[in-house]
Formats: C-alpha cells, sequence, structure tokens
C-alpha cells in the first residue's frame, strides 16, 4: 500500500507515525512546501525571542524519520488528479498513491484595508517558518510596530515585539480583549497586564488605511477613530482559515465548505482521499459541521485519519474542548463550555486578590460544563474528568486544589475563593 501525506504538520505527521506503527512495508511519502521537518508551531514565539533554535522546535531527532522508512519531499502539491491516484508537484515528478491525507493547515486571514496590497512590505503574519524569518529580517530596522487582532497569534507577536524593545501598539477591535475566549473580567485583568509592560492596547479602534513609504513599505496605519499610528511593521493577527483555496483549481477538488468536507471517517468526496487538522470540515448529519482549529485537534485528528486510512471504522466526535498558552507572564486554561454558555448556567468567578488570577467554573443542571483559570497552572485532565463524570460545582470546589501543578514558585493561594464559594453557598 502506498500513502502520501501532503502536508507535515501535527496531523500530517502524527499520521505517517501510525501508519508505520501498523504496515512496517508500506511506502509513506510526507510531503510539505514550509519546512523540511516537522516543527512545532506553538514555539515559533520562543525562537523569536532567541530562546529556541530553529533545531530546538523540532519535537524529533531527524534521523527518526529515515528510521521510520518515511520519504520526505519539500515541494508544493499543485494538483491533484483522483482518477489517477497522482499528485503533481510545482518542481519535482507526480508522485502516486493508493491513500492521500490531506493535512494543509490554516491561512492567516488577510483583510482588505485600504492601502494594503500584496506587495506592500512590512506586513507580517505569525504562523509559519516564512512569517518568523520576515519577522527576524524586519526587526532590526523596526522602532514601532502595530499588531492587529485580539487573540493568541496576536499576543504572541506583542510579546516578541517587547523582547526586542520594539514599542508596540495593540489594536482590538472588540470591547475588551479576546471576547471569543475571555469573560470582560479577565480580559480587563490580561489588559493591565499588558499596559505595565508598556504596550499601548487600543481597543473598539480598527484599522481604516494603511500607510506606506511610496507603495513600499509600511509607516504606519490610519484608524476607525481617526488616529494615526506609526510603525514599520504591521502584524496581521486576525484569525485563520483553512488552507483549501489550492484546491478549488485542481483536476480533481474534493466538496469544499469552509475546508474539506469530509465525514466522521475523515473521507472527502474522493475515493481514497482523506483530510484532517484545521483544513477539514467534519460533517454529521444533522448536526453543525465542526472545523477544529487548535494544535491538540490536529493531533487526534492525524491519528485517527491514519486508521480510517488503514481501513478501521471510525466515527469522530469533538473531544472535550481544551486549551492552555501564556499572555504574558499570566497562565492560561481553559477547559468545556465557557464564552458561548448556555443562558440557563451558572458560574463561580473569584479574582485571586493581590495577584493576576482568577477562577471561572461553568455549571449546567448541576454538574460542571468548562472551566476558565488565570495566573496559576493546572492539570486539565482533572477539569475534562469533572466534566466527563458531571460533577457538580460543590464536588469541584471541594477537589479544586487538587488539580492545581505543584510548580517551583508555588501556588496561587485558593483559600480565599473556597470560603467566597461556601460563604455564597450558605447564603443561598
Amino acid at each position: 500500500m502506498n500513502f502520501v501525506v501532503i502536508g507535515n504538520g501535527v496531523a500530517g505527521t502524527t499520521a505517517c507515525l501510525v501508519i508505520r506503527k501498523r504496515e512496517p512495508q508500506a511506502s509513506i511519502t510526507l510531503i510539505s512546501g514550509e519546512s523540511d521537518y516537522f516543527f512545532s508551531r506553538t514555539a515559533l514565539m520562543y525562537s523569536y525571542m532567541d530562546r529556541l533554535t530553529l533545531r530546538d522546535l523540532e519535537p524529533f531527532e531527524r534521523k527518526v524519520y529515515d528510521g521510520q522508512a518515511i520519504r520526505r519531499i519539500r515541494d508544493t502539491v499543485v494538483d491533484v488528479d483522483a482518477n489517477a491516484h497522482l499528485v503533481r508537484l510545482k518542481s519535482g515528478p507526480a508522485v502516486a498513491y493508493d491513500r492521500l491525507l490531506i493535512a494543509t493547515g490554516s491561512a492567516a486571514n488577510i483583510p482588505l484595508w485600504d492601502g494594503l496590497t500584496s506587495t506592500t512590505s512590512g506586513v507580517v503574519n505569525f504562523i509559519s517558518l516564512q512569517d518568523l524569518a520576515q519577522c527576524e529580517a524586519l526587526t532590526p530596522t523596526t522602532r514601532e510596530a502595530i499588531v492587529v487582532g485580539g487573540g493568541l497569534i496576536g499576543i504572541e507577536l506583542v510579546e516578541c515585539l517587547v523582547h526586542h524593545g520594539v514599542k508596540v501598539t495593540f489594536l482590538v477591535r472588540e470591547p475588551w480583549y479576546w471576547p471569543a475566549a475571555l469573560d470582560e473580567e479577565e480580559a480587563a485583568m490580561v489588559t493591565g497586564h499588558l499596559r505595565k509592560h508598556g504596550i499601548d492596547l487600543r481597543l473598539k479602534e480598527e484599522v481604516k488605511t494603511v500607510l506606506t513609504i511610496d507603495g513600499g513599505r509600511v509607516r504606519g496605519i490610519r484608524t476607525s477613530l481617526d488616529n494615526e499610528i506609526p510603525g514599520q511593521m504591521l502584524g496581521i493577527a486576525i484569525g485563520v482559515h483553512p488552507a483549501v483555496d489550492w484546491l478549488r483549481g485542481v483536476l480533481t477538488p474534493p466538496e469544499l465548505g469552509r475546508g474539506i468536507l469530509v465525514d466522521p471517517a475523515f473521507r472527502t468526496s474522493l475515493d481514497n482521499v482523506f483530510a484532517a487538522g484545521d483544513c477539514a470540515e467534519i460533517g454529521r448529519d444533522g448536526e453543525r459541521s465542526l472545523v477544529e482549529q487548535i494544535w491538540y485537534s490536529a493531533k487526534r485528528q492525524g491519528e485517527l485519519a491514519a486508521y480510517s486510512m488503514l481501513g478501521d471504522p471510525i466515527d469522530y466526535r469533538a473531544p472535550i474542548f481544551y486549551n492552555s498558552s501564556k499572555l504574558f507572564e499570566i497562565e492560561y486554561t481553559t477547559v468545556g463550555v465557557v464564552v458561548d454558555r448556555p443562558a440557563d448556567s451558572t458560574q463561580f468567578y473569584y479574582r485571586v486578590p493581590g495577584v493576576e488570577a482568577s477562577i471561572r467554573v461553568i455549571a449546567r443542571n448541576d454538574a460542571v460544563i468548562g472551566f476558565n483559570m488565570l495566573g496559576s497552572r493546572w492539570n486539565h485532565s482533572y477539569f475534562e474528568r469533572w466534566i466527563s463524570e458531571r460533577r457538580t460545582l460543590d464536588y469541584v470546589m471541594d477537589f479544586l486544589p487538587q488539580a492545581q501543578f505543584d510548580v517551583e514558585f508555588g501556588r496561587t493561594n485558593l483559600s480565599g475563593a473556597l470560603a467566597a464559594y461556601r460563604a455564597g453557598r450558605r447564603a443561598a
């Protein structure tokens, strides 16, 4: 059996390793136009801040690929011919397949701002290795930068620029930072933290016009409030979309929606062609289709798509949502349903006095459904288990300290939160 995978991100690479474990004699080819080896995309910022080398971003030793007999091709796929079972490359010869997995990930959203063209220099995203290289090339000649978009990628780019001594204006068009993930109370805490670092965070303000030097490098922006902000670098971090546009022009395109439409076994509309990760849109009769653009989900989808390619019966359902990060120095862990919670849900929120830390636990029908925890390090597996076991809010608060990690500089003191919760229960 000849397996070909397009995209060497976490979904594609995981799929290759799973296939090899089950099929020692199979032919496996992994194609990528971005990099020679799989790297940890979530660690790009640490390379930009000179804490890790590019080689450090690679989770596996390079000898692993040869050891697992995974043939790597550094090239761009320009055509898919499902009738002939071929993928055609930009530079090299066509590659034949028996089973094909498309795992091309996400691409940055690019807005239609006045003054912004495809040739405007100084404009960056922060998703790929090529983005990283462009940022590093611009940094020595950047005194001021503007970053647009209030999410994880935006705040990572801001932190990197601050590390390099660049003055940063951070534009967020919403009423508070990252409303897709944070309530107003948590966002206010993060906003204060950013401003302590000297960041000019502007809320409810958008880019109106991109200003350039004679149509060349960016020199600043004019905003929706008619403010002119100088900057020699403009970071665009307003979200991503499935990287599937290239498929619209191939000889035999799979059915597309927001992403590549697949069933719960990751099968596309083309025979023997599968898709997984950020680029896949998973449909199920009677339910809204699902696009999961998060690392943990992509890894799981890559594993299950490999089993499906091997002939196993797969019926994918999204796991309990989980994500974690750091917002500068503020630890962030979220599990389950938090922001888009049902109207009949209840919650306990507590801001820990004297430190930048907070607790938010959501419940519905006497069972916890979500956690948003800032400023301390948590073991998310406890939260996932409590949600799946339908534990009560009382139970969770009794055992909450068990979910904290022991860390070098100690834990956030939870005594005030627990006392506040119990006092509230007595009053009720």
